[in-house]
């Protein structure tokens, strides 16, 4: 299999845009990109893979850390019988956290919505605010403020996902199910997707 480097090389030898400007392209050159996306993406899975590791941490005040938590809620959801993509939801919920610790929640969503429902997406973008329901009033915050969302047809599950998955996966003593276990899960779940956003009636302003 080609690193994701020699990937980079080989398409980048196979055309050379000689437009400066959106403006100036053609067709033909929209194809071209369509072309380079679809092999550059075609190495997402592997991608996440490696940033999911980076929660891998060497010290952390919690129990575990975000890498275990994160196996151990899949693996909660893999015991409850949950849907695939629900599993991979709850493997991937906090890998926003690597590069935006204050929204993270968001990120791992718009990392999951061209290949997730609804619900899922909705799920994962709002958990940090149900999950603050256990721990907001220690730092000065409103534990209740997941009741702002209640009129949602997922309040409910969303509960459901941070009681079940979430806030109780940080046990030392758990038998969590290997990444190697999830990675099949994972490119099955990402193999068909919704394409760009802004071309889908799913998009969102």
């Amino acid at each position: 299999m080609l690193t994701i480097i020699e990937v980079e090389e080989k398409m980048s030898k196979e055309y050379k845009a000689s437009w400066t400007a959106f403006e100036s392209a053609t067709q033909a050159d929209w194809e071209a990109v369509s072309d380079y996306e679809a092999q550059f993406n075609a190495g997402l899975v592997d991608r996440l893979l490696q940033q999911f590791k980076v929660l891998d941490e060497e010290s952390t005040p919690y129990p575990i850390n975000r890498y275990q938590h994160s196996l151990q809620a899949a693996t909660r959801a893999l015991n409850d019988d949950a849907a695939e993509e629900m599993i991979i939801a709850a493997l991937l919920h906090d890998i926003g956290d690597v590069v935006a610790p204050y929204n993270h929640g968001e990120v791992a969503a718009a990392i999951l919505k061209p290949y997730v429902s609804e619900k899922t997406y909705w799920i994962v973008k709002h958990h940090p605010v149900f999950q603050g329901h256990y721990y907001n009033h220690y730092l000065g915050g409103d534990r209740n403020a997941r009741e702002n969302y209640r009129d949602s047809p997922h309040y409910e599950d969303c509960i459901y996902f941070c009681q079940h998955y979430d806030q109780c996966a940080f046990d030392p003593c758990f038998d969590s199910k290997p990444l190697e276990f999830f990675e099949p899960m994972l490119r099955r779940v990402f193999v068909k997707n919704c394409g760009h956003m802004e071309l889908n009636e799913r998009f969102e302003g």
